[in-house]
């Protein structure tokens, strides 16, 4: 935990704004994935970021030994509020919620199991848990925090804070697959859904399903999409031909990276329409995440773009 500083500590002599700002921009990367990790927005976790910042600018940081920890615990507080505020938002939203995907996720000095927690398919498990578990859980399993610190940044019991890391592990673990899928294995899925939908091929694209295989949409209301999940190989891919398949004018698939790992983007005239990225167990896709909704395409960097 922080400890008050001691006399003849260099933590306790002063420093200047711009010492505060160059360190804030040293620990960025890490504040701005912890924020989205619990936001599931890269828009609004940039706007905890900066409120992060008026607070640390404004902050006695000469009290401070740890200072990425300190602002992973504010902004994780942060985010924690900014998401109680907009829970009733997302119970009103039309259809299924998925998070934002983003091309370029923030720099960080994390190891490919805490990178794998920013794929998309861990922030939809993360949704699926209470906000107090979901922070409770990126900051330990994550940030490597303490329990004693989590308890003051949640406002509760370190034994509290150990109860909800243990039934967020729980649940984390009954949604992992079964088997571990390498990277090099999950691209040659994608590009094999790539290579089916762009030559029209059924037979190829439903051989890659799992017959326990689940789509969930989310068009925001702005485009077609499922009000609720939809299950087996056959309703999933007539939904998905349905849909890409009305289009008014000629439709372009290409692999794009989001997220960290290979997902197809479907392209009109107008630009990118729907980005699916999967999550697989062994080499069959047993969950597919159709993104359609405009307002949560606008980070997804397209293949030209430079």
């Amino acid at each position: 935990m922080t400890q008050p500083p001691q006399p003849g500590d260099p933590a306790s002599e002063p420093d200047s704004l711009e010492d505060a700002a160059r360190e804030f921009e040293t620990h960025r990367g890490a504040l701005l994935g912890a924020a989205y990790r619990v936001l599931g927005s890269m828009s609004t976790a940039e706007d905890v970021v900066q409120e992060a910042w008026l607070r640390w600018s404004a902050a006695d940081r000469s009290a401070v030994r740890e200072p990425r920890g300190y602002l992973v615990r504010t902004v994780t507080r942060l985010a924690l509020n900014e998401l109680r505020t907009r829970q009733r938002r997302r119970e009103e939203y039309l259809g299924p919620w998925l998070p934002e995907p983003v091309s370029d996720l923030p720099a960080t000095d994390a190891s490919a199991e805490v990178a794998e927690s920013v794929s998309l398919a861990m922030l939809v498990v993360l949704e699926s848990l209470s906000p107090l578990e979901r922070a409770a859980f990126i900051l330990r399993e994550v940030f490597g925090e303490d329990f004693d610190d989590i308890a003051t940044t949640l406002d509760r019991t370190p034994a509290a804070v150990r109860q909800l890391v243990h039934r967020a592990r729980e649940h984390v673990a009954a949604r992992s697959p079964r088997n571990t899928v390498d990277p090099t294995t999950h691209r040659k899925v994608a590009e094999r859904v790539l290579a089916a939908m762009q030559g029209g091929s059924v037979e190829e694209l439903l051989a890659l399903l799992s017959p326990d295989v689940v789509l969930t949409t989310d068009g925001g209301g702005k485009k077609k999409a499922a009000l609720r999940p939809i299950r087996t190989p056959e309703k999933v891919l007539r939904f998905l031909l349905g849909v890409l398949g009305k289009q008014t004018g000629p439709m372009e698939f290409r692999m794009l990276e989001v997220n960290g790992e290979p997902a197809v983007g479907a392209f009109t005239s107008s630009g990118l329409d729907t980005l699916a990225t999967m999550r697989m167990d062994g080499d069959a896709i047993t969950e597919i995440y159709l993104v359609r909704n405009p307002d949560k395409l606008t980070r997804v960097r397209l293949p030209d773009a430079r």
